[in-house]
Parts: structure tokens; C-alpha cells; sequence
């Protein structure tokens, strides 16, 4: 049974990459449920989309389109193997840590029910690995690393609010007839991007990685 393993926010700190700035890449289990609203925009808005959650730089995170973040435990797991090093639940700065299901390849628009409360999410885009997550793991190399294995995780966006927690179910309820997955867009915007015309079938995508697209394929 796909479920979510541990509802993940952030414990803000300054950011290891410029102490000037906060972060809310800590992020840690909590008990109880967590209340999911609708951010709004990346940029002036409520920046994440779990309630009591921090966002710290929305110039590039946060709002609508990235308002939770899911990683699987199954890939954490092959991390933690392949880094020789424990990677708890929360680390790489997701919301959901989860289980039972392929995060990486789920399809763009791909729609999931979680829990009983009503709460439904939809799958919107790849996370882009930033010097803050390398500088917080301390891996030297780490965004080359993690960009070339293409296990991102991935965005959702709220459809219906809800609360969710530990032990939540994730229902798929809707899963678009493309093949484009969040791994396929993650390759065609970092390691093939000859994926890119591919990733425009997907409706669902952010408006502005199809405009990125389109200007990368332009000519």
C-alpha cells in the first residue's frame, strides 16, 4: 500500500551556503496532522504549501506549482547505501517522505488522494537540486551527483485542501495517457535536452517550464 511515511517541516536556520539568509531545508517528522492550503504565488506568497512549513528563498521555491515536496523512502534508502551515511526522513528536504510508491515516475498531472480528509494533490514537476541542499549534506560534488543518477522527486500542486499525516494512504485517482514523468522532465531540463520537445505534451506542466522549453527549442 503506497502511504506517507512521516509528514516533514522545516526547523529554520541560517542557510549554509550564505549565513545572511535563512533556509527551511532542515526539515523534520512531526506527529499529528498538518493542515495543506494552497500557497499562492512563489514569489509574495505563503511559500510552502503545509502549514507551520518555511520557505526561505521564494525567489526559486515555494507557491502554487511546488507547494509539497515528496521523495521516496525506497530512494533514500539506495542514498543512504550508495553514501555510506544515514539519511533520515526529512533530510533531502521534502514534505513527504513516502512508500510504496515510484515518486520519480510518476506522470506530470498524475493525481493523488491522501488520506481521509479529502486531500488531493497533483504531480507538476521535478525538484532542481541548488547549492543550498549541497552545502546543508556537506557533499562536495553533490548537485553534479545527484543531477546525473535523475531521482528528483517530485512537486505537487493542491487540487482539494485537506490535512495529511504519518500513515496517510496515497490513492493515484487520475493519471494522465502521456508517458512524461517527473524523470523525464528532470533529464530533458538538465541532462537531455533533447527530451524537451517531449515534456510539452504534458498539459499539466508549469506554465514556465513550458515556456523554457519553448525558448530552448525555438530555431
Amino acid at each position: 500500500m503506497a502511504h506517507v511515511l512521516t509528514v516533514n517541516v522545516a526547523h529554520p536556520r541560517p542557510n549554509p551556503d550564505d549565513k545572511r539568509a535563512m533556509t527551511g531545508i532542515d526539515k523534520r517528522p512531526v506527529d499529528g496532522a498538518v493542515a495543506v492550503r494552497a500557497p499562492g504565488p512563489m514569489h509574495g506568497g505563503l511559500g510552502s504549501g503545509l502549514v507551520g512549513d518555511t520557505i526561505g528563498n521564494q525567489l526559486v521555491h515555494g507557491g502554487d506549482d511546488q507547494a509539497v515536496y515528496a521523495y521516496a523512502r525506497e530512494d533514500l534508502d539506495d542514498w543512504q547505501s550508495e553514501l555510506d551515511r544515514e539519511i533520515a526522513n526529512g533530510v533531502f528536504g521534502e514534505n513527504l517522505t513516502t512508500a510504496g510508491i515510484d515518486v520519480t515516475n510518476s506522470v506530470i498531472g498524475e493525481r493523488w488522494r491522501v488520506g481521509s480528509d479529502g486531500l488531493e494533490l497533483e504531480v507538476s514537476r521535478p525538484r532542481i537540486p541548488c547549492r543550498t541542499f549541497a552545502a546543508w549534506l556537506e557533499i562536495n560534488g553533490w548537485i553534479k551527483t545527484f543531477t546525473g543518477t535523475a531521482i528528483p522527486g517530485a512537486y505537487l500542486r493542491l487540487v482539494t485542501p485537506g490535512t495529511i499525516r504519518a500513515g496517510d494512504e496515497i490513492t493515484v485517482t487520475e493519471r494522465p495517457d502521456h508517458d512524461v514523468t517527473v524523470g523525464v522532465v528532470f533529464r530533458a531540463l538538465t541532462l537531455e535536452p533533447q527530451l524537451l520537445h517531449e515534456i510539452l505534451r504534458a498539459d499539466a506542466l508549469p506554465t514556465e517550464l513550458k515556456e523554457l522549453a519553448h525558448r530552448r527549442t525555438a530555431g
